[in-house]
């Protein structure tokens, strides 16, 4: 959905609140930025119409109680609203221990490409009158990496729209076109993973973001089919992926204080003048060199050449989606 669609839908949902009696379409139109059309040009008018329609459809897919009548029994055209009593929140009593905690899952889900789901959801809470801090850590740092691939596939997990995508394992040289019903994206381990039904295996699947290469296309109608009901996502993942066995080694050096988490899984540390240098043990280059950009400039990869050549793509890669945002 595009930005200005997303604010248009928003300023409806305001609008239709901000009043108890039914509202026409044209007087939506008048009062609701981004209907702004002449109702004495066809065209203009027929285009608002159909606007209108698809966002109606657009706000009741969400599960937004929009009701349709009329003002009295004069009115010859329907109005909309929306009723306070089915759309309210109940009261959300926080402590500040969780106002804190909903604070780091906002933070991480800006770094995670839901920037807009997470500043609606404080907005939201902020306006059932809880306060919560964005900035707060309750002393950790939040630290999230993801692939271009997650937000098309969340995206098309959420209207059960089908997808394809060119996938790499790597026993093989060139990638496979698959085509899938994602059911979820889900983090395991460090990495992301999307599990749904694959179309040409005719079973169950999961495939792991990193591997993806190029765009992931969708294709089909929306809601073109159901997960399971019980499907655990978590637990798919974890018994596909087995134990991971960390046979290679790296060093890595870490600024002072920083990258906890990083150093959790050092197997021995030495400490320099410039930072503390981590031995540490891995399972493959590229899923390791995904982690740890995630740390940005707190940690540089020593050694070895593999994993260093890996987060120096993945910098490249990150460098020319921001430039496309310019």
């Amino acid at each position: 959905m595009s930005r200005s669609r997303t604010e248009r839908l928003v300023n409806l949902v305001i609008c239709l609140l901000s009043t108890r009696r039914y509202l026409t379409a044209a007087q939506i139109a008048a009062t609701v930025p981004g209907y702004e059309h002449d109702p004495e040009d066809a065209k203009e008018h027929d285009a608002f119409q159909r606007k209108f329609e698809r966002d109606k459809s657009e706000l009741r897919a969400l599960g937004v109680p929009l009701e349709t009548g009329t003002a009295s029994a004069f009115d010859s055209e329907p109005g909309y609203r929306i009723a306070h009593r089915d759309y309210a929140l109940p009261p959300i009593p926080l402590a500040p221990d969780e106002a804190a905690a909903v604070g780091v899952a906002a933070r991480l889900w800006r770094h995670a490409g839901m920037a807009a789901a997470a500043s609606s959801g404080l907005a939201k809470l902020r306006a059932g009158g809880v306060e919560v801090d964005p900035h707060a850590t309750l002393g950790v740092e939040p630290v999230i990496a993801v692939d271009a691939s997650f937000e098309p596939l969340t995206a098309a997990a959420r209207a059960r729209r089908q997808v394809t995508f060119e996938y790499r394992v790597p026993e093989d040289d060139a990638p496979k076109t698959r085509h899938l019903q994602p059911w979820g994206v889900v983090c395991w381990r460090g990495r992301w993973y999307v599990v749904g039904f694959d179309i040409d295996r005719d079973a169950p699947r999961c495939f792991r973001l990193s591997r993806i290469v190029g765009q992931v296309l969708g294709y089909g109608p929306v809601g073109a089919f159901a997960p399971p009901a019980d499907v655990d996502l978590i637990g798919y993942v974890a018994h596909w992926s087995g134990p991971v066995e960390r046979t290679q080694t790296a060093r890595v050096l870490v600024r002072h204080g920083r990258a906890a988490g990083v150093r959790r899984w050092a197997t021995e540390v030495a400490s320099t003048v410039d930072g503390d240098v981590l031995e540490m043990r891995y399972a493959d280059a590229d899923g390791f060199a995904a982690w740890l950009v995630g740390y940005g400039a707190d940690v540089t990869v020593l050694e070895p050449d593999d994993v260093r050549k890996s987060i120096i793509a993945r910098l490249e890669d990150i460098a020319e989606v921001a430039e496309a945002k310019v």
